[in-house]
């Protein structure tokens, strides 16, 4: 799918969907812009053309991708994958309803003259690794990651899509082994071993690198010597190729890029902290990057139940800032609605100048007058140690996140509140 839409004044109709204009069209099918007539929801609504299915060589392989595709209709729920709707698959036809991301793909920022800042495509790596960490708890290897299967809404939100060529580990049904782009292949998936996480974690690192050089890590002319280069030929340093990329860098996207599996990243929680750190040099100061407001609240043992759509949630709702020692965030008598979360660094709580308290990383404060639903004089001054990464929610913000992650916040403020009191209780008195 591309950025650039062609509109069409269509008047054709599909199941419960009203067709908008055309997206794109491929040599299996075509994407276009509907809507859903009962819900009023913009989709992005991939056709099938029927000769595809009846074709005599590759029928049998696109039906099964296409199945592939709409039997995750529902079950994959991730702030950075593509929802799948809805699905109708037909003897000889079908279409997927899916949801429309409105920036196209990150095919477009692959080429020299389109590349992205170096902090964005780290980040965008990151959000990527939850997401192929998610689908892998679910079952699922990709097969197919790269440009054009990642989708970046006009906000900057990346989302995968296309998981038809998806080896899904719980399905009985037979599945093509040989799935994918050539270019973007991991070594085992060449040579038809059995597949892992690994695989799309290689595939990942190739796209990285493409989208930060503005070149693939292999190419050829043909496919049995690109396939001699991906087996047996070692990457050329990505700092090679651009001289502003930070050495860092190279150490990490080559491990991915590793020949064996055990090679690389033992998880991928491991890979997105080690694009997170470069990704924080690289940004401009005073830059809160998402991966460090993502870290800090997963952390947290409190919040500990809350799924991957929830943090990132939580994440996006607070204002986040850097504060410098010595600087007073709240001050008591003082009237506030807000509730802070201290990411990271040290703060101390003190009353009439006594210390009462000191807050350190993944605690809150500020709750009473979130709890009490109101603005209230707050009760202590609360004044920074070191420097800290604070979020600032604003009680409105709050009421508008789902229930789940609301339920999860009060119950960290419950035990925030009971561990105060267990502490205030084994104080000494005068």
């Amino acid at each position: 799918m591309t950025d650039s839409t062609v509109a069409m004044d269509l008047s054709l109709q599909v199941g419960k969907y009203e067709v908008q204009k055309l997206i794109s069209k491929g040599a299996t099918g075509t994407v276009y812009l509907a809507k859903d007539t009962f819900s009023g929801r913009e989709v992005a609504l991939k056709t099938i053309e029927p000769e595809v299915f009846r074709d005599p060589e590759f029928g049998t392989v696109y039906r099964q991708q296409f199945l592939n595709e709409a039997s995750l209709a529902g079950k994959l729920r991730h702030p950075h994958i593509v929802a799948i709707f809805d699905a109708v698959v037909r003897e000889n036809s079908g279409y997927i309803a899916m949801e429309y991301v409105d920036g196209g793909d990150l095919s477009q920022h692959a080429r020299p003259g389109k590349l992205l800042p170096v902090g964005d495509v780290l980040q965008l790596g990151f959000k990527c690794c939850g997401a192929l960490e998610y689908a892998f708890r679910e079952g699922i290897v990709h097969r197919d990651i790269k440009p054009a299967n990642l989708m970046i809404a006009k906000s900057g939100v990346v989302k995968i899509s296309d998981f038809g060529a998806a080896h899904l580990r719980k399905s009985q049904a037979v599945q093509t082994a040989a799935m994918g782009s050539p270019f973007y292949m991991s070594p085992e998936q060449l040579e038809r071993h059995e597949l892992t996480f690994h695989s799309d974690m290689y595939s990942l690192g190739v796209v990285l690198y493409e989208l930060l050089t503005g070149q693939r890590p292999f190419t050829a002319d043909n496919l049995e010597a690109l396939r001699r280069k991906i087996l047996q030929q070692p990457p050329v340093a990505p700092s090679n190729l651009r001289k502003d990329l930070p050495k860092e860098l190279d150490g990490v996207l080559l491990r991915v890029l590793a020949k064996k599996p055990g090679q690389r990243y033992g998880t991928w929680p491991e890979f997105a902290l080690a694009l997170s750190a470069v990704a924080e040099k690289s940004l401009p100061p005073g830059v809160v990057a998402d991966s460090e407001k993502y870290v800090a609240l997963k952390r947290e043992p409190t919040l500990s139940g809350l799924s991957d759509l929830e943090l990132w949630e939580l994440a996006r709702t607070g204002n986040w800032i850097r504060v410098p020692p010595n600087s007073i965030i709240m001050r008591e008598n003082d009237k506030g609605r807000k509730l802070f979360f201290l990411g990271k660094g040290e703060a101390k709580v003190t009353r009439a100048g006594r210390l009462l308290n000191v807050i350190h990383d993944g605690e809150c404060f500020g709750e009473m007058a979130y709890i009490r639903d109101g603005e209230a004089p707050r009760s202590a001054t609360v004044m920074s140690v070191k420097e800290l990464l604070l979020a600032e929610f604003e009680p409105e913000a709050l009421e508008r996140m789902s229930a789940g992650a609301q339920l999860f916040l009060t119950r960290a403020l419950v035990r925030n509140l009971a561990d105060r009191l267990e502490l205030a209780n084994t104080m000494p008195t005068r």
